[in-house]
């Protein structure tokens, strides 16, 4: 209760980062922030360049263009970075993505890893299993658990010392003869399934899950449809008249609302502001992806039956139909992964295109 009614301290440093202490959290965002004072709850970052060198007895959440984590972390790591170095400690588990991902020698995580990335290195100690996909990987390093990876190339250096299995989706693996992989290494194997084989009901009930969300997708085209047509058409025209710039501007909205959520932080007015924003942002998301899912059944139906088009019912059950086929996109190795990601990104740019004066006509 203390925490809640505590009021934030804001503050600008030299730097020229603004710095946000809530109770125990700090916000920090700028051009170049550092934490080089120990964190007594959570940390929340952004910036071009981001070192954080002090420890921090919470969870780490961060986002820059270039990211340097040399102090221990308490709990979880969650950072995205078109450069990621970590060089500390990691008492639970670390979620990382970025264009070069570096966990280094003196490198430790408590718990797992999941890490996405052009380039990745893991050359330090890693307790749990690690799940990792991008252009190529390189361990050289401990690994307590499974390596799971959809890595164009992997590559097992002298160093490398795998507890569990390497299950590989790849391009070509390169061992080093001292390499010591004790469960043996697969290849070809189907990366959703997970680190392990999952018993038959378990996939059942994922199955039924992945339906269920499919279904509740498809109401919400029919709602949307009959709701907001008018709107709807608009979104479809923008989609069809520019899909160019719709992809452009979904992808600078789905990396730059977050980061803009979390600048908002750093003023006292901007935490409701960030809640409610946060919210939204949320709900928002389903809608564009089944905005794109409308018009890509309504430009079938103008294709193959351009008299029923202009109905409800038709373009419902058109919409219903990319659904269901894009809930069978992931099963493709990385082009179902890229489909969803267009369809969800060019859905944001169209939405975010109606606000606009003048918006295409349908």
């Amino acid at each position: 209760m203390a925490a809640l009614c505590a009021a934030p301290v804001v503050a600008r440093a030299a730097g020229g980062e603004s710095r946000v202490s809530w109770s125990q959290d700090v916000f920090v965002a700028g051009g170049s922030p550092s934490v080089r004072e120990p964190v007594d709850g959570n940390l929340f970052a952004a910036g071009g360049r981001v070192d954080i060198d002090a420890p921090v007895a919470g969870d780490v959440v961060a986002a820059g263009g270039r990211l340097q984590l040399d102090g221990a972390v308490g709990e979880s790591l969650q950072a995205a970075a078109g450069q990621l170095f970590i060089g500390g400690k990691v008492g639970h588990d670390a979620r990382v993505a970025g264009g070069q991902v570096e966990f280094g020698p003196s490198s430790a995580v408590g718990g797992s890893v999941a890490v996405a990335g052009g380039h990745v290195r893991l050359l330090g100690t890693i307790a749990g299993d690690v799940r990792a996909a991008g252009g190529r990987l390189l361990i050289d390093g401990t690994v307590g658990g499974d390596v799971i990876s959809a890595a164009g190339d992997v590559e097992l250096g002298p160093n490398a010392r795998i507890t569990g299995a390497l299950r590989h989706r790849g391009g070509n693996l390169q061992r080093d003869p001292a390499a010591q992989v004790a469960g043996g290494i697969q290849s070809a194997w189907p990366f959703w399934s997970g680190a392990r084989e999952a018993p038959a009901r378990g996939h059942r009930n994922g199955a039924a899950i992945g339906w269920g969300w499919t279904v509740a997708l498809a109401a919400l085209a029919a709602l949307l449809l009959a709701v907001s047509p008018r709107f709807q058409a608009r979104v479809t025209a923008t989609l069809r008249q520019q899909p160019g710039l719709s992809l452009l501007l979904g992808a600078l909205w789905l990396v730059c609302a977050p980061l803009l959520l979390l600048v908002l932080l750093l003023t006292v007015i901007g935490i409701p502001l960030t809640l409610l924003g946060a919210a939204l942002y949320v709900v928002l998301l389903p809608v564009a992806y089944v905005s794109t899912a409308i018009a890509l059944g309504h430009a079938a139906l103008r294709a193959l039956r351009a008299d029923a088009a202009p109905s409800w019912a038709w373009q419902a059950a058109a919409a219903a139909l990319v659904l269901a086929a894009l809930s069978q996109a992931p099963r493709l190795p990385w082009l179902g992964a890229a489909i969803v990601a267009l369809v969800l990104i060019a859905g944001l740019g169209a939405l975010a295109l109606q606000l606009r004066r003048r918006s295409p006509t349908a």
